[in-house]
């Protein structure tokens, strides 16, 4: 089969390999989409972050090459002999999350903040940029017969932001700004209204994107290049701050923006995976009594998050913008995402 192979630094590579074969709690899928992630971006750009390079990631196993691709949907094509959970011909979706099942984290149900967190597609195992993958029994979801490969590919991008809007605190009511409309930036304005938001503000600089924000849920759509976010937000808050700001750009400017741009005793949610340091003044939280949260992935919520994409809460499939097959996965994907803000969600098809 065909796999795409993380080597390193814009290094990635399509090869072929034997089919992986089948252990006892295990379930074999023929992938049917999968989606570069920002994840995977920020490996291609300046990693290895998630990639275990020089040493195996204890979980996986493994270490670079990995095959790269963890936002997949597939069918079931074989399963093992202790697997009961899943049938041959089940069509899922996968949660992608290594963890160890025996520290603090994992023994209290947190898992996504296990002391050897990991994820198949970024720190081993084999990902959905192949044309199977085989992972256990306990990452697999069903999906509905009525929802598309595509929206199932969706799953866990969607989860990273409606566990985000849920870790926030955010009420019915509460107004909202969320800083960078990327795929995760878009699905919290989506998980925000979802959860009853009454204004959601998007800072953007890309038009594209504005316009893509203020199509799925955005109440008002701002440029910081051209205005004063914080005075914007101000004006628009009643002189207050909104209540929660989500920051999901990873930028030194956008981080502190989001921080000033939230009220006293408000909850700054940081989503981004840094690249570089940040300085943060920290007076701007003790003066205030502000809050900063901060996630990673999701825990305990794909179930729900399925649900609120089938049955049209939010609209995941409105992010993607093409559909390319794996040989073309560096020139129309991760070339494609790092030259234009015009590609939102890239979806990738390993067997076409």
């Amino acid at each position: 089969m065909k796999a795409a192979f993380w080597y390193g630094l814009r290094d990635i590579r399509v090869e072929d390999i034997a089919e992986p074969s089948v252990g006892k709690n295990d379930v074999k899928i023929k992938v049917s989409y999968c989606g570069i992630c920002g994840s995977d971006l920020h490996e291609y750009l300046a990693g290895p972050i998630f990639v275990p390079v020089e040493e195996p990631h204890p979980i996986s196993k493994d270490k670079a090459p990995i095959i790269m691709g963890h936002e997949f949907s597939g069918e079931v094509v074989e399963v093992g002999e202790s697997v009961t959970s899943v049938k041959v011909g089940e069509r899922v979706c996968v949660e992608p999350i290594l963890s160890c099942g025996k520290c603090a984290s994992c023994l209290k149900g947190h898992y996504n903040v296990c002391e050897q967190l990991g994820f198949v597609g970024l720190s081993g195992g084999f990902g959905g940029f192949a044309e199977y993958s085989v992972v256990p029994a306990s990452m697999v979801h069903k999906i509905p017969d009525h929802m598309t490969w595509e929206q199932a590919a969706l799953v866990e991008p969607t989860a990273v932001a409606v566990h985000a809007v849920r870790q926030s605190g955010l009420k019915i009511g509460d107004s909202v700004a969320v800083f960078g409309t990327g795929p995760i930036g878009l699905l919290v304005i989506q998980a925000a209204k979802a959860a009853g938001a009454s204004q959601i503000i998007a800072v953007e600089v890309s038009p594209e994107r504005r316009k893509i924000a203020k199509k799925i849920g955005a109440h008002m759509v701002v440029n910081p290049l051209e205005v004063d976010v914080v005075q914007i937000i101000k004006e628009h808050t009643n002189g207050l701050g909104v209540d929660v700001a989500f920051e999901v750009a990873g930028i030194e400017s956008t981080i502190n923006a989001a921080i000033e741009s939230t009220r006293s005793e408000g909850n700054v949610v940081n989503i981004s995976i840094w690249e570089r340091p940040a300085a943060i003044p920290m007076n701007n939280f003790i003066l205030t009594e502000r809050k900063m949260t901060s996630i990673i992935a999701y825990r305990n919520i794909f179930p729900q998050v399925i649900q609120l994409i089938a049955n049209g809460q939010i609209q995941a499939s409105e992010l993607v913008t093409k559909k390319i097959n794996l040989q073309h996965i560096v020139s129309q994907g991760f070339e494609a995402l790092t030259q234009s803000k015009n590609q939102i969600k890239i979806l990738v098809n390993p067997s076409s």
